[in-house]
């Protein structure tokens, strides 16, 4: 078994559960809007939240894959892996109440937690970047243009969900979340 190979048994798994606790979520909210005389709305906000977190987790998942080759096991990579995919884990399980019912307008919820959300990818993209940053091998990946340009857009998009203030605006830049990873996706 290689070192990433080991490391990527911990990570997948949490990553994993992240992506469960997202589906889940999306899950239960339907289920409860289904349900005879709910009032759950279920809006854009929230599933939209869900669907960055799940895209921001892919694409994590590929770069995790892309530093195969500098990744060493070591009690600092164990608990950097340990803290990374648990901070994904703790966004991963705010994005959908808990119990739709007690929280029946789904974009109030996105309101109440896009700041904590946000705020964990956010704060792992700027480890992520310090990482690579530190990693001459990974660095020199950072001077590509294209990939900076990229990064500069999810960054300016992140700031712009946590500070707009209006649904519609917020529907926006939201939408613009998840279409920059789609369009990426794509061009790859």
């Amino acid at each position: 078994m290689s070192d990433f190979e080991f490391l990527f048994a911990l990570f997948g798994l949490l990553l994993g559960l992240s992506l469960a606790e997202v589906l889940g979520g999306l899950a239960r909210a339907i289920q409860a809007r289904m349900r005879p005389g709910s009032a759950v709305r279920i809006g854009w906000l929230t599933p939209l939240l869900g669907g960055f977190v799940l895209l921001d987790l892919l694409s994590f998942w590929g770069a995790a894959w892309s530093a195969r080759a500098v990744v060493a096991v070591s009690g600092h990579s164990l608990m950097a892996v340990l803290l990374f995919a648990s901070a994904y884990y703790l966004a991963a399980a705010l994005v959908f109440p808990r119990d739709p019912d007690a929280q029946p307008e789904l974009d109030d919820h996105f309101y109440r937690v896009r700041r904590i959300v946000i705020g964990v990818m956010m704060a792992l993209l700027i480890c992520q970047l310090g990482w690579y940053v530190s990693v001459p091998t990974l660095s020199a990946r950072l001077a590509n243009p294209a990939p900076l340009a990229l990064t500069a857009v999810l960054v300016l998009l992140m700031v712009a969900a946590l500070l707009v203030r209006g649904k519609r605006a917020a529907r926006l830049v939201m939408l613009a979340l998840v279409a920059r990873y789609l369009i990426v996706y794509v061009i790859r």
